[in-house]
C-alpha cells in the first residue's frame, strides 16, 4: 500500500551570509495512513523546513514528494495551495485565532473560504468543536479562554476539513505542563480514532508520547 507521505531524496537549500545551509540533505520519509509520529531535533536541524516541505508551504530543491497520491514536489503555487487546504490540518504553538471571532466562527472559517456549503459547513463545525471537548463553549471568543482550550479550538479548526494529514508544530510550546498533557492527550485520542498525525517538537516529553519517533540532525532525518 502506498504510503499517505512519501519522501525521498528531499533537498533544500539556502544561501546565508554567502554560504549555502543545507537545510534538508536527502532526506527519505514514509508515513503510513493512521500513523503519529514525532520529528525531534533542536533548533537549527531542519524540523521548520521540513514542516514546510510536509506542509507544502515550500517546494524542494530536489527529490519526490508524493502526498496522498499526489506528486506536489514540482506543483505551482497556485496548485500548492489548493492541496494544502484539502489534505493538511495545521496546528500551530501560537494558535492563529482570529480575536474577534468567536471559536465556532474560528473553525468554521476556513471551510467558508473553500465554499463548503452552509449546512455542511455547519454539521463539520459542530462535530469538530464536540470531538476536541468545547460543544459547550462555542459561541467564546479566544479572549474568553485560557491557552488549552485555544489550542482545541484550533485543532477542531485543523480537523473540520477532514484532512488525510494533521500536522502539528510544537503544539504545547505555549502552554503550561498540565494544558500541554491535555493536548497531547486529545492528539493521541484523535489518532486513536483514525486521524495520521505528525507532530513537529524539540520536547523529548511529546516524543516519547508518539508510537514512532524520528530524529533530525544537521538537514538528514533518521529513525529513533
Amino acid at each position: 500500500m502506498s504510503a499517505l507521505i512519501d519522501m525521498q531524496g528531499i533537498c533544500k537549500r539556502y544561501t546565508a551570509g554567502g554560504q549555502t545551509v543545507r537545510a534538508l540533505d536527502g532526506v527519505d520519509f514514509a508515513v503510513q495512513a493512521g500513523e503519529m509520529v514525532a520529528i525531534l531535533g533542536p533548533s537549527g536541524s531542519g524540523k521548520s523546513t521540513l514542516m514546510n516541505v510536509l506542509g507544502c508551504l515550500d517546494v524542494p530543491d530536489a527529490g519526490r514528494y508524493q502526498l496522498a497520491g499526489q506528486a506536489v514536489d514540482k506543483m505551482s503555487e497556485g496548485q500548492l495551495s489548493r492541496v494544502r487546504g484539502r489534505t493538511v490540518g495545521f496546528v500551530f504553538q501560537g494558535f492563529h485565532l482570529l480575536p474577534g471571532l468567536t471559536a465556532r466562527e474560528n473553525v468554521e472559517l476556513p471551510l467558508l473560504y473553500r465554499g463548503v456549503p452552509e449546512r455542511r459547513r455547519r454539521a463539520l463545525v459542530e462535530d469538530s468543536l464536540r470531538q476536541v471537548g468545547l460543544a459547550g463553549r462555542m459561541e467564546h471568543r479566544p479572549a474568553q479562554l485560557s491557552g488549552g482550550p485555544q489550542q482545541r479550538v484550533a485543532i477542531a479548526r485543523a480537523i473540520a476539513g477532514q484532512p488525510p494529514v494533521l500536522l502539528a508544530d510544537e503544539p504545547t510550546g505555549n502552554l503550561d505542563t498540565a494544558a500541554g498533557r491535555e493536548i497531547m492527550g486529545l492528539l493521541q485520542q484523535l489518532h486513536a480514532g483514525g486521524h495520521t498525525v505528525v507532530i513537529i517538537t524539540h520536547d523529548p516529553r511529546i516524543g516519547a508520547a508518539c508510537p514512532r519517533r524520528v530524529v533530525m540532525e544537521d538537514g538528514r532525518l533518521r529513525e529513533e
